[in-house]
Order: structure tokens, then sequence, then C-alpha cells
């Protein structure tokens, strides 16, 4: 007879469980949640306490039954799903199904899927925690208060299937500021001096930059007062007055937390946070080793704590000893704090075996889960490395009554650094880029009179705020308490399938739809819209899986003044579906006045007479007709094309419509490399908004790309055209060709 049952959440799980206990135990898999709130109704008793109405999900109805049947058959059940609130929440509702009647229930955490971990956790099992799944439960209702209530509303007053989220449209909320902030930023001119300079013992030249006059910062607004401060210092000795030589150490950072890995994955390997927690998860339930069999790679990935436990500090010191010696293994580890309010549950992510490394693992593991892996188990073991150091040179150079400044720095020892180094997110200026790197500088000695090469103005503008990238957004949101570290994957994805917000060249922009449904929001549903309100939510959700806080009590004490925002949204809201905004615009057809309305693809023009007369055409922000020229001519009439944006995607249309109404595809420039095909390769979108390239001979060619081709020859192995796609740090060009392997960052 079995010891017991083990009940997890992916069937993944039960194939390495298996492997580890054999036949000792009985294990099944509740494949992810097997009862929630209801479809299509609300499902929360509001009158009675927010109770929640639970249903079996569809299709968990199988799986539910053979989890019972198996039930029968031991007295031990040990419940196994993720540990973390939703892993509770699972195990509280296959505990409810089983029934605790003759049985012993208990519940096992599993940060590491591994022989020794899943033994250690069978063998010192705990017990279900109540609080955690009321913090769970909480939220659960909380979202679907709001999604449930509030999404009827812009169904009515925008269109159907439109969602509003508790946390999803404060996301929405802060990418529409930062583009107001852009839109409304004006660029201040200013103006630099730079000396290039050459010292007495050495023939290398160097770069000074002008910094202080008659002691106060300098400032030149200007192209004449830079062009006079040059004029001013071209004929005057350069000579140094101070040299300040220091010695900086870069110390390593933290294992990944959840929020750290998904930043960082996203500025290093390009990942969506998404496919980030889609891998990781993966490489956390097990990879088949071949004859070590299926073995989890890395601890569990959704994590607040840098914590890591002692065996593993012990492996990868050791580790660390044995590959680089012992200067780069600090006398002791390398301990790191929590932020504050951070879930100090379960472990940083780290390699569940340090001798894993990612160079055994290559042929193992597919392209992605390498690239994940490695990051992470690079990223651990430097944590635990000692600190860079670096020599520091400052040098102050006198000129008449100017201050010149240069720094350089040389490294002394690498330290962690000579394994990982993290990235930086790609939004800094060229300008403050060229000031922040430090080149190293020439030998030089206080009082050495230079030889000035050139005195160099340049101009530069402020720089606006940036845009958010996934990583920037994820830090955000972090830095402002919204959401949790495992939600933000789910946030991403929600906001851009819901067309809120688009990506270009990696970045966040809101779209009309967007500013329209937050704007909505924001006056309509003030407390849901807030920043600091919705942080507060996320600490009352901790306090209640602390204990500290009644589940109850945290819903009233939101749902009351929510109410009555509901009430008033319900009367007062703006009927946008309904609106009909007067404009100076005339009608081709009938002659009567245009009214801009919204429909399923934004604002366009309709004929006040409708349904008389049913003549619409689109409009820019000043509700002026969108009329973009372009140098192809119409192929009936000779008239210039126009670009259009259709259900389908943006389209060639004739500038002569009504009176011509030919339209064309919107050609790329670039020819179909299939053999013995002379189509173009045309803009294309999906039935779910997403553009591609595909040839214009279709169905006949059916050659499509994801990525945007360009009529430019590679420069490598000559192939009629390149792709652009995005990369790392912005967007990169590379060929088409997979064998070439040419790439350009731009």
């Amino acid at each position: 007879m079995a010891k017991g049952m083990i009940v997890v959440e992916s069937p993944t799980k039960v194939k390495t469980l298996q492997k580890f206990l054999g036949d000792d135990y009985i294990i099944k898999a509740s494949v992810g949640h097997v009862k929630d709130l209801p479809e299509g109704e609300l499902g929360v008793d509001i009158d009675r306490d927010f109770q929640p109405q639970y249903v079996t999900l569809s299709g968990k109805e199988k799986v539910l039954r053979e989890i019972k049947k198996a039930s029968k058959e031991v007295k031990n059940i040990y419940l196994g799903p993720d540990p973390d609130r939703e892993g509770e929440a699972i195990a509280w509702h296959v505990a409810e199904e089983i029934g605790a009647k003759g049985k012993n229930i208990y519940r096992v955490l599993f940060n590491e899927i591994t022989k020794n971990a899943v033994l250690e956790a069978i063998k010192h099992p705990g017990k279900l925690q109540q609080s955690k799944f009321e913090a769970q439960q909480a939220r659960r209702i909380l979202d679907r208060l709001v999604g449930y209530q509030v999404s009827p509303i812009l169904w009515e007053k925008v269109r159907r299937g439109l969602s509003a989220g508790r946390v999803q449209s404060v996301a929405v909320r802060i990418i529409c500021e930062r583009e107001r902030e852009i839109e409304r930023f004006v660029p201040e001119e200013y103006w630099s001096l730079t000396a290039a300079l050459r010292g007495k013992e050495s023939p290398i030249s160097f770069d000074a930059k002008l910094a202080k006059w008659k002691g106060k910062k300098v400032s030149l607004a200007n192209e004449s007062e830079a062009g006079a401060m040059k004029k001013r210092l071209e004929s005057v000795p350069f000579s140094v007055s101070k040299i300040v030589q220091q010695e900086k150490k870069r110390h390593p950072l933290p294992p990944f937390i959840t929020s750290r890995l998904q930043q960082e994955a996203s500025r290093k390997l390009s990942f969506s946070a998404y496919k980030t927690m889609r891998v990781a998860q993966k490489l956390y339930e097990g990879v088949d080793l071949g004859e070590s069999g299926i073995v989890g790679l890395i601890t569990y990935m959704r994590t607040d704590s840098p914590r890591v436990s002692s065996e593993a500090l012990h492996q990868v010191r050791g580790w660390i000893h044995g590959r680089f010696g012992e200067t780069y293994l600090p006398s002791k580890p390398n301990i790191y704090k929590s932020r504050k309010g951070a879930q100090d549950a379960h472990e940083a992510i780290r390699p569940t075996s340090i001798d894993l490394d990612p160079e055994k693992m290559k042929s193992i593991l597919d392209k992605d889960q390498w690239a994940l892996y490695k990051l992470i188990w690079d990223r651990f073991v430097a944590s635990q490395m000692a600190s860079a150091v670096f020599l520091q040179t400052t040098v102050e150079i006198k000129a008449s009554e100017g201050i010149f400044t240069a720094a350089g720095s040389a490294p002394i020892f690498p330290g962690f650094m000579a394994l990982y180094v993290e990235s930086e997110d790609n939004h800094i200026s060229a300008d403050r880029q060229a000031e922040a790197e430090e080149k190293k500088l020439p030998r030089l000695s206080e009082g050495e009179v230079l030889e000035l090469l050139g005195l160099t103005p340049r101009q530069h503008f402020t720089q606006p705020p940036f845009r958010f990238s996934e990583a920037t957004l994820i830090k955000e949101l972090e830095e402002k308490g919204i959401g949790r570290p495992s939600t933000y994957a789910t946030i991403l994805s929600t906001i851009k399938g819901k067309g809120y917000v688009g990506m270009e060249k990696g970045k966040f922009y809101p779209t009309e739809l967007g500013y329209l449904v937050n704007d909505l929001l924001v006056v309509n549903f003030p407390d849901i819209l807030n920043v600091e309100f919705t942080a507060l939510m996320e600490e009352n959700l901790d306090k209640i899986e602390e204990g500290e806080k009644g589940w109850v009590e945290t819903l009233k004490e939101f749902y009351t003044p929510f109410e009555k925002d509901l009430e008033m949204a319900k009367a007062s809201m703006r009927d946008v579906k309904r609106e009909q905004i007067p404009t100076d615009a005339v009608c081709e057809q009938c002659g009567s006045k245009m009214v801009k309305r919204w429909g399923k693809r934004g604002y366009f023009l309709a004929c006040s007479s409708y349904p008389e007369c049913r003549y619409t055409r689109e409009v820019e922000e000043n509700g002026e007709p969108q009329k973009v020229e372009t140098d192809v001519k119409c192929e009936k009439c000779g008239s210039p094309m126009v670009i259009k944006n259709g259900k389908f995607g943006r389209f060639l249309a004739c500038s002569n419509y009504p009176t011509c109404k030919s339209t064309q595809s919107l050609n790329t420039g670039v020819r179909c490399p299939q053999d013995g095909c002379e189509g173009m390769l045309v803009e294309r979108r999906t039935r779910k908004g997403r553009t591609f390239y595909s040839c214009a001979n279709y169905p006949k060619c059916t050659f499509a790309l994801w990525d945007k081709p360009i009529p430019e020859k590679c420069p490598q192995c000559d192939a009629p055209f390149l792709i652009e796609k995005q990369g790392k740090g912005g967007v990169v060009k590379r060929c088409h060709r997979k064998e070439c392997g040419y790439r350009a960052s731009e």
C-alpha cells in the first residue's frame, strides 16, 4: 500500500516526483486551479460579507474525480502545489473536495524540484495556511469586483469587449501620463566646451570639459556664448591644477528575485515578462537530463527574497574558490537584505545544483532555456564573488578663470565582473552616454603645462522623459508597490492584448483607445486609478497573509467608496459610443457637416445626415482627414495614392476617392525571395491585429515574415534585403538568411 498521495499542479512535476519516489506514493496533478469564481456572473455575495461562490472549472471535473478516488486508498495526503498564494488556493480547494474525515492532510512546499528537497519536504510537512489562502481570495474578489462591475460600464459607454482591472488600469495610467509628459516636454538648448589636450610625458591626447568659470558652474546657453568662451580660452595656457586618485569598489548584485529576473531577461535577452516566466517554470519543474532523469534546474521563480540557504552558499563558495581562486572569494558570504514589504517565504532564484553549470547544460536545453538558465546561474555565482576594484582619477585643469575636468577609470581587480555584469536600461541619450563613459587618462602631474590641440563647442538639448520598456515598467510598478512580481507578466500581456498600449522599438506607448479608457476611468474612479491607493491595497493583502488584517474588513474598506463611484459612473460617465462631436469638415458626397464619432478602430468622421448619407473617412487628432501621400500612382486614374488605416492594417487608397475607389496593399519595396516569384512583399495584419509581411501573390505564393523587410542589401552576403528586429538594445538589422548571421544595431 502506498505511503500517501501527493497532489501537485503540473503533470511535468508528476513525472519528476515519480522518479524520485517510485511506487511509494500516488502522485496526481491538479493541472492548475480546480475551482474559481463563475464565468459570466459576479460570483460574489456582497451582502453576505463578500462570500465567494466557487464553481468547478470546466474540464476539471474528471481531474477532481481521479484525485478523490485515489485519496480513498491512502490516509496521508500531501498537497504540493506551487509555494505561493495561488498554490495555497489550489491546495485549499483540493482539500475541500477530498474532505478531512479519516485523513491526514498536509501542505508540502517544494522550493526546488530535486530529490533531497522533495524528500525533506515530505519528511517535514506543514499545515494549510488559512491566512495565505484568504489573501489570495481577497485579491481574487477585489479583481472580480472591479473587472465585472466597471467593464460593463465601458461596454455601454465605449464598446463591448473592453475591460478594466484594479492593477492593469493603473499600469495603463502610468504609461499614458508618461506619454503626456513627453508630449508636453519643451527641449532647452545648452552648449558645452571640450578641450583636446596632450601632456608632455605621453603622446596620448585626452578630452576635458569646461566645468566652472570664476568659481561657479558654467552655463553656456547658446552658440554665441559658447563661441565667445572658446575665443577667450584659445590663447591662454592650460595646466594641471589638481589630481585626485582613489580606489572605488563596485559590489556584486544580489541573486535574482522575480521582478529583477524579468527586467534583466528583457534587457539582455529581449524576453517579454510572460516568456521569462514560462521558460523559468519549465526550468523549475524539471528538464530531462538523460541518465539522471528529470531534474529541476532552478528554485521557485516567484519570490521577493534574495535569501539563499546555507547549503547553497557553501556549494557556490567552493565552486568560486576552485574556478577563480581565493582572491575572488570574500572572507564571508555576501548577505543581501530584502526590500521593505517583501515576502521572505522563498529563497532567491538560483540553480539547484552548482555542479550543473551552463556549459554542461548547453547541449540539453533549448536556446531560450539555456539563455535564461545561464543568466540565473551567472547572477547567482557572481552574487557571492568579491567586489570589483577600479582606480578612479579626476583631473582639474586651469585655463585663465576656467576649470576643465577630466575623469578616467582603470580596472585594478575584476572581481565578480569576470563573470557577470548587469545591463542598463537603454534610455540614456547619446550625449549623456558619452559624458558617462570614463576613459583611461595618460600619466599627468600637478603643475604640468598641457598642449591645447583644440576647443570644440557642442550643442545639446535637454531630453524628454523616456518611454517605458517592459524592464523599466516592471521597475516602476515594483517601486510604486503596484501588483506583485508574480502578476507583472499577466498585467503586461493584458494591456497589450486589449489594445490599450502598443510597442514601438521595444517601448510602450498608449493607443487612442488606451488614452480614452484611461481618461474615463481617472475621472469616474479616482480611487482605483490612484497609484497610492492601489499600493495600499497591496500592503493590506500582505497584512491578510501575515494574519494582521481580516479579508472581509479589507474588502469592506475598499467597496464602500467604490460602490458610490460605480453609481456615479453609470449615470455620468461620457457616452462616447453615442457622442457626435461637430467639426468644420464637409461631406464629400452630400455637402453636410461631418461629425466626429467613435468606432471599433477609434475616432472617424461621419456625415451628420446619417442614415440618409453613410459617407465616412478617417481623422487625425486635429479632426482633419488623414491623407499621407506617397510616390505611388493609382493604376486606374494616375492620382497619388495615400496611406490609410483599415480593419486589416494600413493600405494604399487613391487620393481621388470617392471618384476612384482603387486600393493596393502597402508595398515594402522588397521583392519576394521565393524562386520564380516576381511578387513584392506587402504589409498585412492578422485577425488579432499583429502585423506581418507576405507576398502580394498570395495564395499562389505563401512566403511570409513576422519581421519588417527593408530594401537594403546585406553587406556580408549580398542578400537582396535585410529585416528589422527588436533586439536587446533597440532595433537590430539582420540578414534574412539565417546561415549568414549578419546583424547590426541602429
